[in-house]
């Protein structure tokens, strides 16, 4: 039985934390402009990390704050784990996070059909 079962989930809220900060501070990279890491999910080793992330604005530049992302990750573990003081720092990876998009699109159906239900009662009742 681990010593601590809640550690894995304060070393995520901490990843996500310095990971935010060090992206808006440290990394240059022109690519990797305005996103906001939304979600981590720490491997139950913690040795590896996904780092779930949304970019503002335009998502067809998605590609290029990927590779950004990728681009900036080897440093990005260096800095987090002397930042925690981990022995082992887990390996980054990203992923674009669709979760909002898809509750944009689920949103907007809903809306379609109650707007068609209404206009379908509009008509049927007069």
């Amino acid at each position: 039985m681990p010593r601590d079962p809640h550690r894995r989930v304060r070393i995520e809220s901490a990843l996500q934390r310095a990971v935010s900060d060090l992206l808006r501070r440290e990394v240059k990279d022109p690519r990797v402009g305005s996103i906001t890491i939304t979600a981590v999910k720490l491997s139950p080793d913690m040795g590896h990390a996904r780092l779930y992330y949304t970019v503002f604005g335009d998502n067809g530049n998605a590609q290029s704050v990927q590779a950004g992302l990728e681009n900036a990750a080897r440093f990005l573990r260096g800095q987090v784990g002397r930042e925690l003081r981990l022995r082992v720092a887990p390996e980054l990876t990203f992923r674009l996070d669709e979760q909002i998009a898809t509750g944009e699109r689920l949103a907007a159906l809903i809306d379609n059909a109650v707007a068609a239900d209404r206009k379908h009662d509009d008509e049927s009742g007069t």
